[in-house]
């Protein structure tokens, strides 16, 4: 089996690692020549590859694979939007021009809106921020296509190496929504899910990527900086906008257990805490 991965930054990197300890050969993509040599040195088959309009520009042989994973997402801060879509459906026509068969994309939680409720992968979605709306926008053109299957991963918030979520808040005063829970996910996990997903042959499948476990912000934040002995952050006892991610097709269809739930492997932050103080009863809404 070979894989091709396009978007080798911070889980497509660490995936392209674990999937090469498999055994299995990964073809990696970067838009800078100047990172070519660090994916070599990972074990990675490097390309360059650009799909930018007007810039297009990549090797057909990092088409010819079994499975493409697409973890690029949109830069909606610096205003690309109308250039992601584009992007993105440049890349779906060399999947069609090159026959490529099996795609996963990587999309995110932030396509549900925080409507004081449970979701899970039979809500419809109803984003309301930039991002959110691109990817949701993003999916929907993968959805449609009948020449090839997705798979489309919504990852939560991530947490892993180099994304110590004890410096989220580091010091910080007076943070809102300090009861709202939390919808996360660590690195191994979502390596750990893909995996599942090229194993059992998933295509074709939507998947909520959370931790079953959703603690409050303030509980989390707070013993996570304690965890990294940083300034603790002070959070407003309060229950303002929220959601809670679940997943309905991760156990029945991948039959994978998460690894990262009673606590976190980076930080040993306890995860099975009271989403809400004893004072507020709360009734989620079960699915």
């Amino acid at each position: 089996m070979n894989i091709s991965i396009l978007g080798c930054g911070w889980y497509g990197l660490a995936l392209a690692k674990a999937l090469i300890n498999d055994g299995i050969l990964i073809k990696g993509s970067t838009t800078s020549s100047e990172k070519m040599e660090g994916l070599a040195a990972a074990g990675i088959e490097p390309y360059l590859v650009n799909f930018l309009a007007g810039e297009e520009n990549y090797d057909t042989d990092f088409f010819n694979g079994d499975v493409l994973f697409i973890s690029i997402p949109p830069k909606s801060r610096s205003g690309e939007g109308v250039n992601y879509i584009s992007k993105l459906q440049g890349i779906i026509n060399a999947l069609k021009q090159h026959g490529v068969k099996n795609v996963v994309y990587i999309s995110s939680t932030s396509v549900y809106a925080d409507l004081n409720d449970e979701v899970n992968e039979n809500t419809a979605p109803q984003p309301n921020t930039d991002s959110g709306k691109l990817l949701l926008e993003a999916e929907d053109l993968f959805r449609v296509e009948k020449t090839f299957k997705t798979t489309i991963i919504r990852f939560g918030g991530l947490i892993g190496p180099n994304r110590d979520p004890g410096r989220f808040f580091v010091g910080r005063k007076d943070i809102p929504n300090g009861n709202a829970p939390v919808n996360l996910i660590h690195l191994d996990d979502c390596i750990g899910l893909s995996m599942a997903i090229i194993d059992k042959k998933a295509f074709g499948y939507l998947f909520n990527a959370c931790s079953p476990d959703h603690p409050t912000r303030s509980a989390f934040y707070t013993q996570a900086a304690i965890r990294s002995n940083l300034e603790v952050p002070q959070f407003i006892p309060e229950l303002k906008e929220w959601k809670i991610v679940r997943s309905v097709n991760v156990e029945p269809v991948l039959g994978y257990q998460f690894k990262v739930e009673k606590q976190l492997s980076v930080s040993t932050i306890p995860l099975r805490l009271p989403v809400c103080p004893p004072s507020q009863k709360l009734k989620f809404r079960l699915s």
